[in-house]
């Protein structure tokens, strides 16, 4: 069924450690109590129609959104096959809740429809049977953006709204309200309105699918992608496009309004940050006679998560030579597609695999380096430096010239970026 609008190597630590039999290793990925981001999210999903055909996917899509953003540290306010009573109740106790909050998130997936360019969610027990059904059935996306806007710093809206809204059609040709059609309209961005995404799940005025798998196209995108470590929300939602477009065959590309003026990211980890041992059993600490606070367990925690490192460290690809390395002369990398080339010439050329996760090969195959990440010899040695001082962090995300090109980078830098 059509749905309307709407829209390598972290994990690796626990996996080496059970590899080699130790307890599992986690990163400092929270901050401080004094720094930490407070986050809401209203979550609503709508299937069980009264007065339509019942929908698919939406309380699935929206339960699982509901379980990745608490994950995420958000407090969740969810309601899913709510009436128009329940939707207002709903709404009222997360414009309550979020009033102040770093971060408002809203999610929506079912019925929607716009009429002359506004926008309105419809409830499970909406009719609409004539032309004051509107302000008593319906729900306007409008008024759920301004109870999420009071003294909020971020605003993210997520709209997987059905399409083939049967209502719309009974709204249009029964009650004879004008401009009445499936789908949303396009929600601009107005002055003062810094500090918002707002997302579809397809461009206005287009198809989206409902989808035949467990989640819609777009919520099945935005699940894998919402919450990446270290990703920004902009790349997120590039990525879930990419997603989308491939999983539909073209046929839906989600539609994304920015406005962000700072840099959103849900899951930041810390590269540089401290290993930290989890916290042994109580099974363990009484075979090893100790309630695991002295000074013994301690060191043996310290010695684990430095021999962890190790472990990781080993997953290192190793260049194929010592030499030192040019930004200007050819390198051996031990890598057939990239060996006898210059740091210099391989910038300049085109990528190897994709520079943003899940993006699809018509979008960057083809295309050159220097023209997509803007690289010259000063920004490099930037990006390289990094690499030098966590020797681990080449192994994070794939590189579009590959994990070996991300180390010689690491090595140029450690010679002075000459």
């Amino acid at each position: 069924m059509f749905r309307r609008w709407g829209f390598d190597l972290i994990a690796c630590f626990g996996s080496a450690l059970r590899a080699i039999g130790l307890v599992t290793l986690s990163l400092l990925l929270t901050l401080t109590a004094a720094n930490a981001e407070r986050r809401v999210a209203l979550v609503l999903g709508n299937s069980q129609y009264q007065h339509a055909p019942a929908l698919t996917n939406p309380v699935r899509d929206a339960q699982a959104v509901a379980d990745r953003l608490e994950k995420l540290d958000f407090e969740v306010v969810s309601g899913f096959d709510l009436t128009k009573l329940q939707t207002q109740t709903t709404i009222a106790q997360f414009a309550k809740q979020v009033r102040g909050a770093d971060i408002a998130l809203f999610f929506y997936a079912g019925h929607g429809l716009q009429v002359s360019g506004s926008n309105y969610l419809l409830p499970v027990d909406a009719a609409l049977e004539d032309e004051t059904s509107l302000d008593f059935e319906a729900v306007p996306v409008e008024f759920v953006l301004r109870q999420m806007s009071r003294e909020t710093s971020i605003r993210l809206i997520f709209l997987d709204a059905c399409r083939d809204n049967p209502l719309a059609e009974v709204l249009a040709k029964a009650a004879g309200v004008k401009g009445a059609r499936s789908g949303l309209a396009e929600i601009p961005i107005e002055n003062g309105g810094a500090g918002t995404l707002v997302a579809f799940s397809t461009s206005p005025n287009q198809v989206a699918y409902d989808g035949s798998s467990e989640h819609s196209p777009f919520t099945s995108a935005l699940l894998a992608h919402i919450g990446a470590s270290n990703v920004s929300i902009t790349d997120a939602m590039n990525m879930v496009t990419a997603g989308v477009f491939k999983a539909t065959a073209g046929k839906q590309r989600p539609w994304i309004n920015v406005s962000l003026t700072s840099e959103v990211v849900l899951h930041r980890v810390d590269l540089n940050a401290p290993l930290i041992v989890g916290e042994a059993t109580a099974a363990q600490q009484a075979e090893d006679g100790s309630d695991g606070r002295n000074a013994t367990a301690n060191s043996s925690g310290d010695n684990e998560a430095q021999l962890a490192l190790n472990v990781l460290r080993q997953k290192i690809p190793k260049l194929a030579s010592d030499d030192p390395i040019f930004f200007d002369r050819p390198v051996d990398f031990g890598d057939p597609k990239i060996d006898g080339k210059s740091i210099a010439e391989l910038i300049t050329g085109k990528p190897l695999f994709t520079p943003v996760e899940g993006l699809d090969k018509s979008v960057w195959q083809g295309k050159h380096c220097n023209g997509c990440h803007e690289w010259n010899e000063v920004r490099l040695c930037e990006q390289a430096k990094n690499f030098a001082a966590n020797d681990i962090s080449v192994l994070r995300l794939q590189h579009p010239l590959g994990t070996r090109f991300k180390v010689a980078l690491a090595k140029w830098a450690q010679g002075g970026c000459k």
